[in-house]
């Protein structure tokens, strides 16, 4: 095998010699990008060097950036992520990436092109034409492209990841986050009160839960006696399709102690289900999720923001996003301290705190 460093324009490439086109009777040479420096070229030229000798190596297939992200990795990725995570990615690809590096063959790709990506989605991401994307949503682009293009490294298809040496934005504070007082979200909580979906905007409020966590909960994870709850799954949309799955991270499995206001309004909102179910001739079993439509099915994700957003906007009360009431005060002096999540809860003297890494496949059943 022969190979050598070669300059073009501020960029070093590692040339390796594939021997003679039978097509043109030509010497074949391959340009492998190497970086902005010599030393960074050697190393490639190294590690094509290495795999030659190991019979490891092959030679690149001449596809975009758009073929490879399209037509291998997303299809692959269906069945090895979840599949609002596979939705994102496609969504992402085919509004942020395609139209501006998918025509770029995938072995020309250097960390430029993708410096100049995220430059380009800050600044007039937004296919609306109304401004640019987060620094978080940016950030997440350039997460997705780091795994996809380490799939195509550890396959032979890519010599190295130019992700690892782009420099995406840093996730800055969500600026858009407003919380209420607790005087504000005691206000809330009355004149939401009414409606059939109180008892799950109270636990929302008190517990910090997410708002698919809340709709995923179910009454066996509920222990009504020792205040307390388990969270274990969530309720996600794939395609506006309600579906359940378990929760993301294994710190997002958790207990959660309850205060008594929250145990009695559970208290009181299983009386009610189990007077709508009983209309239908059906009865609220131990696995059906706690805040279930009438006809016992899954509560939409959608429906329960909306119920939020209605409200608010018909109120008084600063406006809100559903995702801030998990970052009210955590004092509320009306009803008590809101629960500590598990792990970090005080210590109850018969009751002892349940930890990330003790936590029970299931909780005990449901007594109240």
């Amino acid at each position: 095998m022969r190979g050598h460093i070669a300059r073009k324009g501020n960029r070093y490439y590692a040339v390796v010699y594939e021997g003679i086109d039978p097509a043109t009777g030509k010497g074949r040479h391959r340009w492998y990008p190497g970086g902005a420096t010599r030393k960074d070229a050697e190393r490639v030229l190294g590690d094509l060097v290495k795999r030659i000798h190991d019979g490891d190596y092959q030679a690149p297939e001449r596809i975009t950036v758009a073929e490879y992200l399209t037509e291998r990795w997303l299809p692959l990725r269906r069945r090895q992520v979840r599949h609002s995570t596979h939705r994102s990615y496609t969504a992402n690809t085919r509004l942020h990436v395609v139209p501006y590096i998918g025509h770029i063959p995938l072995q020309r790709l250097t960390p430029d092109d993708l410096d100049g990506l995220y430059d380009q989605l800050l600044t007039s991401g937004r296919r609306n034409g109304g401004g640019g994307l987060s620094p978080k949503m940016v950030r997440n682009i350039h997460n997705m492209l780091r795994k996809a293009l380490a799939d195509a490294c550890r396959k032979g298809t890519l010599q190295r990841n130019v992700a690892t040496l782009a420099d995406p934005p840093k996730p800055g504070r969500d600026t858009n986050m407003r919380v209420w007082t607790a005087e504000q979200l005691r206000q809330f909580l009355t004149e939401i009160g009414e409606h059939r979906m109180a008892a799950a905007f109270h636990l929302a409020a008190h517990t910090g839960m997410r708002r698919g966590e809340v709709l995923g909960l179910t009454w066996r994870d509920v222990d009504l006696d020792a205040a307390r709850l388990s969270v274990h799954q969530a309720v996600i949309t794939v395609e506006y399709q309600v579906t359940v799955a378990d929760v993301k991270t294994g710190t997002a499995r958790r207990t959660i102690d309850l205060d008594e206001r929250t145990v009695e309004v559970l208290r009181a909102w299983r009386t009610e289900r189990e007077r709508e179910a009983a209309l239908i001739g059906a009865t609220v079993s131990e696995d059906e999720t706690v805040f279930a439509r009438p006809d016992c099915e899954l509560t939409h994700p959608d429906y329960f923001s909306q119920v939020f957003d209605r409200h608010c906007a018909g109120s008084e009360l600063p406006r809100i996003r559903f995702h801030d009431l998990r970052h009210t005060p955590r004092h509320d002096p009306a009803e008590g301290r809101r629960p500590r999540e598990g792990g970090q809860r005080a210590p109850r003297p018969q009751q002892p705190g349940v930890h990330h890494d003790r936590l029970p496949a299931r909780p005990p059943r449901h007594a109240g």
